[in-house]
């Protein structure tokens, strides 16, 4: 008898954590081209929250990804899109948007070359890595 309610217990907190994993997904996207990923990946990031508010997001950026997060970028196909103004809508809603120091260094690039909703991580990809595999962030790259 005890061996079917440890058995019952298993399946119920096994039940629960898989609830509370579709409850709130962790997702990093992964930009490295800003001018092929960025408008597509920031919207897709909007579409996203829109399904799934509670998803905690986490934008990742490297090499030719950190562009679109530098004071008056805008997208060279529609000049109209500020970027800035897109970040910081879906900044207000919990995203993180991080860019690598590495990428800042080998382009002889500043910190305070980037909007103020701009973090900033030692490498890009380390992050992306540690995002995956400790923090068991779902990987999507636009």
């Amino acid at each position: 008898m005890k061996s079917i309610f440890k058995v019952l217990a298993v399946k119920i907190l096994l039940l629960s954590s898989i609830g509370l994993a579709f409850a709130q997904d962790n997702v990093v996207y992964h930009i490295d081209n800003a001018e092929a990923q960025a408008t597509k990946g920031l919207r897709n990031i909007r579409n996203h929250l829109d399904v799934a508010p509670d998803t905690k997001i986490t934008v990742v950026t490297h090499a030719n990804g950190v562009d679109f997060l530098m004071e008056g970028a805008k997208d060279k196909a529609s000049p109209n899109v500020d970027y800035a103004a897109l970040v910081n809508a879906l900044k207000a809603r919990g995203v993180k948007f991080e860019v690598c120091e590495i990428t800042l260094k080998n382009r002889n690039l500043t910190k305070n070359q980037f909007i103020l909703d701009a973090e900033f991580t030692p490498s890009g990809v380390v992050r992306i890595a540690q995002l995956q595999s400790r923090e068991k962030f779902a990987y999507i790259k636009p």
